[in-house]
């Protein structure tokens, strides 16, 4: 196990020498050693100990808590990371504009980049799906991104491509389940809510490896800074977005993993997952993010986990000594 998720509501953890104890209603219902746990992710309403809490900070496990339905709330973590030359050299780099821009420009291709590798493998598997002036759109951009651009143009191009995408991947959807565009705070359709609950975890993810590396998660370079705001954070995790949540997100649904069934319609708006839905998507989740793969980008074996913490550590040496930043790309 390298990641505890804590979802049904009302649950006790304790600590009882080097594990953590679950209790539901004053029964222990399960044991969890401590030394298996990388990550603590909880929902919603799970109650903690003081003992559980100083385990969890001894051994260095990075907990999340979120709202039940999956809006990051906090973090508890250790104290911050030592590096602070790291930070010092990220403030000064956040404020060259030439340095910024690159950075931001390179992030933006290798997103284009993997969106246009999501359509191109749903197109290999459903020829007759067409996807022609999405495509034509997004290699516009691309090429459009090949010369340098100020940060403003940059995010301009960023938000467009992604609305061309989005449109293009909601037609890749079992006709029933189609949707049209991207809905947050409420999600508005089963498809959405996998995407918002995806991505606060991948999110989630990014935000404990920049601040394990040394960064201020806060302040980023594609990403303006922004009161309350982790832009670093949002910077590492778009690199990955199509690659996991956007695919993972396609083929559960596609192969009927995911259904309605698994959602409900809140009363003041808003689609949901039901708590055993949101379970299924977890483990899915979880499967995704620790399953082994040959890896293009690195010629080597290795996880979406691993990746992450590469790259994270891949900007910290270009933040510290300069040089050429080679984002992810999504696999063919």
């Amino acid at each position: 196990m390298s990641s505890l998720y804590l979802v049904e509501q009302g649950l006790l953890v304790r600590q009882n020498g080097e594990r953590l104890v679950l209790y539901r209603e004053k029964t222990p219902i399960a044991e969890v050693p401590l030394l298996k746990i990388e990550r603590v992710i909880i929902f919603g309403h799970v109650h903690l100990t003081t003992g559980a809490i100083s385990a969890l900070l001894h051994h260095g496990i990075d907990t999340a808590f979120f709202s039940w339905h999956g809006r990051l709330k906090g973090r508890l973590v250790a104290l911050e990371s030592k590096n602070i030359s790291l930070r010092l050299k990220q403030y000064e780099r956040a404020r060259d504009e030439a340095f910024a821009s690159e950075l931001a420009r390179q992030i933006v291709r290798a997103k284009v980049q993997s969106s246009l590798r999501v359509i191109a493998r749903y197109r290999r598997n459903h020829p007759e799906w067409s996807a022609d002036e999405a495509v034509a759109e997004l290699e516009r951009t691309l090429a459009a991104l090949e010369r340098p651009r100020p940060l403003m143009t940059l995010r301009g191009l960023e938000g467009q491509a992604a609305a061309v995408y989005f449109q293009a991947y909601g037609s890749m959807f079992r006709r029933s389940l189609r949707f049209h565009k991207r809905s947050r705070r409420p999600p508005q359709d089963p498809i959405n809510a996998a995407l918002s609950l995806g991505y606060s975890l991948l999110f989630n993810e990014a935000l404990a490896i920049v601040s394990a590396v040394g960064f201020d998660p806060y302040l980023g370079f594609l990403h303006a800074p922004e009161y309350g705001r982790c832009s670093l954070a949002l910077d590492v995790m778009e690199e990955f977005r199509a690659a996991t949540i956007d695919r993972l997100v396609l083929t559960l649904f596609n192969t009927e993993a995911l259904s309605p069934a698994h959602f409900t319609t809140a009363e003041s708006g808003g689609v949901w997952f039901t708590p055993e839905g949101k379970k299924h998507f977890l483990r899915q989740y979880e499967d995704m993010m620790q399953r082994p793969f040959i890896s293009r980008h690195t010629g080597h074996r290795t996880t979406f986990r691993r990746l992450l913490l590469g790259q994270a550590e891949h900007l910290a040496q270009v933040v510290l000594n300069g040089g050429d930043y080679r984002p992810y790309i999504a696999e063919p």
